[in-house]
């Protein structure tokens, strides 16, 4: 369904650290580090590719209010990505756990970045 996600960030180089620390745990690998941007992907595919950077247009990066950009995992994964989250930099939206409200089977974790860029990572399955 996607070619890609561009999150904007202010400081490139502490963003890279928070995401370099979380997005191997969902299995992603790092495809490109450049000055300005970096991005990750999925191992032997080449899209969905995910991607933090400095705005093209030169202007702030600002955080989306009402936007989140959610990430697929299996529970302990979840629960492993909240944890390494906060230790590197991020603040909780809320602790790994069931959220019934959603739908039945939905287990998930939101936290922000350093930039406050909102992230979920969630599953779908029964437990």
């Amino acid at each position: 369904m996607f070619s890609h996600i561009y999150i904007g960030v202010t400081d490139v180089d502490r963003a890279w650290r928070f995401y370099r620390a979380i997005l191997p745990l969902l299995g992603l690998e790092e495809r490109v580090l450049k000055e300005g941007w970096a991005g990750w992907q999925s191992p032997g595919v080449a899209r969905p590719l995910f991607f933090i950077g400095r705005p093209f247009d030169g202007q702030a990066a600002h955080r989306g209010n009402g936007h989140t950009t959610a990430f697929l995992a299996d529970r302990p994964t979840i629960d492993r990505i909240h944890a390494t989250a906060l230790a590197v930099g991020g603040t909780s939206e809320g602790a790994p756990g069931p959220r019934p409200e959603y739908h039945p089977n939905y287990y998930a974790t939101y936290f922000r970045d350093p930039d406050g860029n909102k992230l979920c990572v969630c599953c779908h399955d029964p437990a």
